[in-house]
């Protein structure tokens, strides 16, 4: 396959991709942007498979430079017409409709300021029994919808986006929300930092500030391949952030969520760095439309110096193999598997390179599920000796009660056999993320 792929890969270079006029040729499409999700290649190969906009015509073959072009070209998400969306350069999306740079100061309401919000709903005048409520809060409601207005870009049916060589997207969140089959390959995304996080003094024992932006949101959706990716917070990083009532100014939500009934999704040869609340799939405790959707697969990417959620499931058979996790940062770090409610996570052949200092009980945290199958998996203290370990089996050592071994079913869409977990690493870091499809 991946012979395959470079060839196809210098019949794009070779052909280059024209922009030119639409009087004129239309522009060449890269070979890759036209391909299909592969045959058992995860969850997304379910049903009817995933072909994104690999049947667009000529007219619906859009090259974008900018955040009006790429907004032209998705069209709101209301047109299921084939199409292919090649994003050339870098667009951020923060901008007016001239092009020119909006601030956090541009998109405050009159009657906000972070200074006043901060006074209204400090714990020791407010306190801690209630969300934020009143003009304030309205006004910060107010300010965070004239944001999203810009940055938040709704994808729609039979899209492939692709980004041509060095392409980034900074300041967007894409916006996958029911519909059906969509690829999104080869870019760069970054730093979908939100103006106006809510605090929530009843988040937990101390509070906390949520933003609402994820780089890549899936709501409703179906047959979605996220590949080749590679999604940070760029240099706006959290660590920078500062603390309010003590605790950390929350800008950036999750990298790549799947939530509300989502389903049918793989996510190969990504690759997330240096965020926190890396992938959520399943946003609710609630028994209901979630049951029996949420179904996702996750192999061959590298979550580096991510703080948790990688992924936190609740109800999804969700299929993690051949990932590389590279954990050295333990300042930031918080869990990676997290078992949710009736989630069914099977981890096989995955790769823990850490700290010493971080400990190895840690990985695994318990939000309510029951059971987590663990195979195969290998890890290693920096340049250490590579050893075999039972992820589960440490999280069971030193918690109460236990997780049970076996979540009740075995994957069966993997487009290949499972690479022996000695080679993810080095498989992973030549492979995976933007620019090495």
């Amino acid at each position: 396959m991946r012979t395959a792929l470079a060839a196809a890969l210098g019949v794009v270079l070779t052909a280059g991709v024209a922009t030119i006029p639409a009087s004129a040729a239309p522009p060449a499409v890269p070979v890759l942007a036209r391909q299909t999700l592969p045959a058992n290649d995860g969850w997304a190969a379910a049903t009817t498979g995933t072909t994104g906009g690999s049947a667009a015509d000529d007219a619906h073959v859009f090259v974008v430079r900018n955040r009006a072009e790429l907004a032209a070209a998705l069209a709101a998400g209301t047109d299921p017409t084939p199409r292919i969306v090649l994003v050339k350069g870098t667009i951020n999306t923060n901008v007016d409709d001239a092009g020119n740079p909006l601030t956090c100061a541009d998109y405050a309401d009159p009657a906000y300021s972070l200074d006043a919000y901060l006074a209204a709903y400090d714990p020791a005048v407010w306190g801690r029994a209630s969300k934020p409520s009143g003009p304030l809060e309205e006004a910060r409601v107010r300010s965070a919808r004239t944001q999203a207005a810009r940055m938040q870009l709704k994808v729609g049916a039979n899209t492939t986006i692709y980004g041509l060589p060095n392409a980034r997207l900074v300041g967007t969140n894409l916006l996958i929300s029911n519909v059906d089959n969509v690829i999104v390959r080869n870019l760069r995304m970054e730093d979908a930092a939100d103006c106006f996080p809510a605090w929530d003094p009843t988040d937990g024992s101390a509070g906390n500030w949520n933003s609402a932006y994820d780089l890549i949101t899936l709501t409703g959706a179906t047959h979605v391949w996220a590949d080749h990716n590679t999604l940070s917070d760029g240099n706006n990083v959290d660590a920078n952030q500062p603390l309010y009532y003590g605790r950390p100014y929350q800008v950036h939500d999750g990298a790549l969520d799947v939530i509300r009934a989502s389903d049918l999704v793989t996510i190969s040869w990504n690759v997330f760095q240096e965020h926190d609340k890396t992938m959520l799939i399943g946003s609710t405790n609630t028994v209901g439309a979630d049951v029996g959707k949420l179904r996702v697969t996750i192999h061959h990417n590298r979550f580096a110096n991510v703080g948790q959620r990688v992924p936190r499931v609740r109800f999804g058979q969700v299929d993690v193999f051949n990932n590389y996790y590279y954990m050295t940062d333990e300042d930031t770090y918080s869990y990676s598997w997290g078992v949710g409610v009736q989630s069914a996570i099977y981890a096989e052949n995955n790769f823990l390179l850490r700290s010493a200092d971080l400990a190895l009980d840690d990985f695994v945290y318990d939000w309510g599920g029951t059971a987590i199958t663990e195979i195969g998996t290998l890890t290693r203290v920096g340049t250490g000796p590579v050893g075999e370990v039972n992820l589960l089996g440490e999280y069971n050592a030193t918690h109460d009660p236990d997780l049970g071994t076996d979540a009740g079913w075995t994957p069966a869409l993997r487009a290949g056999p499972v690479t022996p977990t000695v080679a993810v690493p080095v498989l992973v870091n030549v492979w995976a993320g933007a620019g090495r499809i």
